[in-house]
């Protein structure tokens, strides 16, 4: 379902006028120039339905989460928990165990443990950088970040040399020529934490940065 958006000020002083994608699962906004280059269409009420709940029904009944949370005394330590969110949760397991703290992503938890070299499960690290406040730098001069490129969010990978690519597009990486560049991106579908692993396979995680300060 496509309903308005807010407009977004570009750096030349234009205004892009926007729109939101209603999904069962997603709410994506993208300008209305690049609507016109996806599949969306305008569709009748019976049509809309039909894809509406077919798209329902194959959704999972349940999904299972992994969250971090910082509990305990945390004054002395809030200064160095991430600033993009305060809220303080307050849960409770299956088990009765009552829990007071702060939600952090994996990738805090590794920079907070960090000994010599972060460690992070493909899993974990994959969702770590598709949560966008998170740049991975891996050895010899890579770095991985989320991007978004024709109103779709996606992991592209930077630093490669061009003698690189045949490697890279091996692992599972996909090459796309972007405004004249080679561009390489991680798929962000169900291979991606797959391709990411055999990646950092032979070009192991080295520091995780926050995207600001990266």
């Amino acid at each position: 379902m496509q309903v308005p958006a807010p407009s977004l000020m570009l750096d030349d002083g234009t205004v892009e006028r926007r729109v939101r994608l209603l999904r069962p699962m997603e709410r994506p906004a993208i300008s209305v120039g690049d609507l016109a280059h996806t599949h969306w269409r305008e569709a009748d009420r019976a049509d809309f339905v039909r894809a509406w709940e077919a798209e329902i029904a194959a959704l999972p009944e349940f999904t299972d989460s992994k969250l971090h949370i910082v509990t305990g005394l945390l004054l002395p330590i809030w200064k160095r928990l991430p600033n993009d969110s305060m809220r303080v949760y307050r849960l409770q397991t299956d088990e009765g165990e009552r829990i007071i703290g702060r939600l952090v992503s994996p990738a805090w938890v590794a920079q907070a443990v960090e000994t010599d070299a972060p460690t992070l499960s493909p899993a974990d690290t994959f969702a770590a950088v598709l949560d966008g406040r998170t740049v991975l730098q891996l050895q010899d001069g890579l770095e991985l970040r989320r991007v978004k490129v024709m109103g779709k969010f996606r992991v592209e990978l930077s630093g490669f040399t061009d003698g690189m690519v045949d490697r890279l597009k091996a692992i599972g990486l996909i090459s796309e020529i972007i405004s004249w560049k080679l561009r390489l991106f991680v798929p962000t579908g169900a291979s991606g934490p797959t391709i990411l692993a055999a990646l950092m396979e032979r070009h192991p995680l080295v520091r995780v940065a926050d995207k600001a300060a990266a």
